[in-house]
């Protein structure tokens, strides 16, 4: 079990969200998820490209302010806090679950359930984030529910802060393996795949690049996972 510490970290929803949720999905259609149960991960180690130029300068450096967007794991909370950096966790989809459901005909574009969802996962003052761990999540949101997202999260990072997010690299995939990233050291992380999800988009380099297009740079690396992981700077 989690402790208290790491659970009061944990930006969940309060109360329920504004027309529907996932207590109320809307017109009935195709589940999200497929695939193996979250009792059947398949896991491995692997080097990762992106974590290591996400750490290369903040490694050296302490007190730095990080949000991580992917499930919270004791082993991510505590390899970031004996870095001496201050971590904040966000189970974004589980957020996003909560917030429109596991039904993937759900409008995403609503304004209300938009705003809900940013202040239950995205609610904090602008450039409070020296880096953020984004992991997978962004291929699940549809375009107004991303645009959002984005144009929030490029208010709470500061400038020149760090972004990692990935990206599966067949961009006519039906449904995509999800995953459970827990980080080994600088250069290495645990990838458990727990099944396998719908995206509400996929991206080929040239549109994450216009995606990602009010930000300063950004950098690929391709896995053998055919994922590709992304460096954004703010």
């Amino acid at each position: 079990m989690l402790p208290n510490k790491l659970k009061s970290m944990l930006r969940g929803p309060r109360g329920g969200p504004p027309n529907g949720g996932a207590d109320n999905p809307g017109v009935p259609g195709r589940k999200l998820f497929a695939g193996k149960s979250s009792g059947e991960a398949i896991a491995r180690e692997r080097p990762s490209r992106g974590l290591e130029e996400f750490f290369r300068d903040i490694r050296d450096t302490s007190g730095l302010s990080i949000l991580d967007l992917g499930v919270a794991t004791q082993q991510n909370v505590s390899f970031i806090t004996n870095l001496g950096h201050r971590l904040n966790a966000a189970d974004f989809l589980q957020i996003l679950n909560d917030t429109f459901g596991l039904d993937d005909t759900v409008d995403q574009s609503n304004p209300g359930q938009i705003e809900y969802f940013l202040k239950q996962s995205l609610d904090f003052p602008e450039g409070h984030f020296d880096a953020v761990l984004i992991w997978d999540v962004l291929e699940y949101l549809a375009p107004a529910m991303l645009t959002a997202v984005l144009e929030r999260l490029h208010q709470i990072v500061r400038p020149k802060g760090y972004m990692l997010a990935f990206f599966h690299a067949d961009d006519k995939l039906e449904a995509v393996p999800f995953y459970t990233f827990r980080i080994q050291n600088l250069t290495t992380l645990h990838v458990a795949q727990q099944g396998q999800r719908r995206p509400a988009q996929l991206f080929n380099n040239r549109s994450l690049e216009k995606l990602f297009g009010k930000f300063d740079s950004v950098k690929f690396f391709l896995t053998r996972e055919r994922l590709r992981e992304v460096i954004i700077k703010a």
